[in-house]
């Protein structure tokens, strides 16, 4: 089936059913999602409380978290859908990347829900599923590029056509979630340092004056290391001199410079790749500060920018749903003998051509 008799039939009547299972890291989440963007269900059982005491994600202790709760999680998602196991397409597992620890945890409930129910098994890429959480509240129009900001993740990522991607563009040392975590940790503030130090930036007067990290001429690559470190320089100066701290102005220069290059590098992509929209993806995408330069820059470029609710911004399986569907519509599964794959490479996912029958 070519791609067009597929958008002119299929789509508009799809009612396959995808159970999906997210645990790359630390949510434990099951979903089921119908036609590839209504969601019949989603929990998520996060483990912030946990991890919060050790000041960032132990990985022994999400992988023996994740056991715990799995079971109890899918059987909810199937619950709350209204339909049951036997009614599933397919099942839909992150395989990569994250921590392997975590990662064949789902994978080994995914495997054996597809080979007890006897459903096809589709291994999906982590930021695929953020990339894809758009089309669950959107409708993406291509070319488009993607702003992935996560934790693990800063990249630039240009998807020519449905579900192929081209990274143009990412980070060389920390992503920006690491990047907030370290300066809230600097900061004593708790653990995840991002919504932290968002807010305290709203609350600033005044802005502290920090560097701007651009790299090379044209470069689409992103570092902040060395804005880590002129943060951390500004807080041991002043407190060497026995100055108080302004927190807050700190805060919001630090926002202010990671926003200014994620914004600029985000539209000088979308102009040279001639894309039609421009997706903002992950879990630093419930940033209000980021949100908000990012929106008023597209509105005076008119930019059609596409950003999913907050629910769907940090991980979740209705993501994980949502880009496997792009897979179950071509009939492109995963072996039973897949792998956790902590490095998978976004590109390597990108999706086959409908075939021609």
């Amino acid at each position: 089936m070519n791609q067009s008799a597929y958008e002119a039939g299929n789509e508009q009547t799809d009612s396959s059913l995808i159970l999906a299972i997210e645990t790359s890291c630390d949510e434990t989440s099951a979903s089921v999602i119908r036609g590839g963007k209504h969601i019949l269900s989603n929990i998520v059982s996060s483990q912030i409380e946990i991890h919060e005491r050790y000041g960032g994600v132990v990985p022994e202790i999400a992988s023996r978290k994740h056991v715990e709760s799995i079971t109890l999680i899918i059987e909810q998602a199937v619950k709350e859908s209204g339909f049951s196991l036997k009614d599933m397409s397919a099942i839909a597992v992150t395989q990569g990347p994250g921590l392997v620890g975590a990662l064949l945890v789902g994978i080994v409930a995914a495997k054996s829900l597809s080979m007890a129910l006897d459903i096809p098994l589709i291994g999906t890429h982590h930021i695929a599923g953020h990339i894809y959480a758009n089309e669950l509240v959107h409708d993406i129009v291509y070319p488009c590029m993607a702003l992935v900001v996560s934790g693990g993740h800063t990249e630039l990522v240009l998807l020519e056509s449905e579900g192929n991607f081209q990274v143009v563009g990412r980070t060389r040392d920390d992503a920006v979630g690491e990047a907030y975590d370290k300066v809230a940790r600097a900061l004593r503030l708790p653990y995840p340092g991002g919504p932290h130090i968002d807010k305290l930036a709203m609350e600033a007067e005044e802005s502290t004056v920090l560097p701007r990290a651009w790299l090379e001429a044209g470069s689409y690559d992103f570092s902040f290391s060395g804005l880590k470190s002129a943060v951390l320089a500004v807080i041991n100066q002043t407190r060497m001199k026995g100055l108080v701290l302004d927190e807050a102005a700190l805060a919001r220069g630090f926002q202010e410079s990671v926003t200014e290059v994620l914004v600029t590098k985000a539209l000088r992509a979308v102009r040279q790749y001639g894309a039609k929209q421009l997706l903002l993806c992950g879990g630093v995408a419930a940033n209000r500060g980021l949100r908000a330069a990012l929106a008023a820059r597209c509105e005076a470029e008119k930019v059609p920018l596409l950003i999913p609710p907050h629910t769907l911004c940090t991980d979740n399986a209705a993501m994980i749903g949502a880009a496997a569907h792009l897979k179950l519509k071509r009939q492109q599964f995963t072996d039973l003998d897949m792998k956790a794959d902590p490095g998978f490479s976004l590109e390597s996912w990108s999706v086959s051509p409908f075939s021609k029958k």
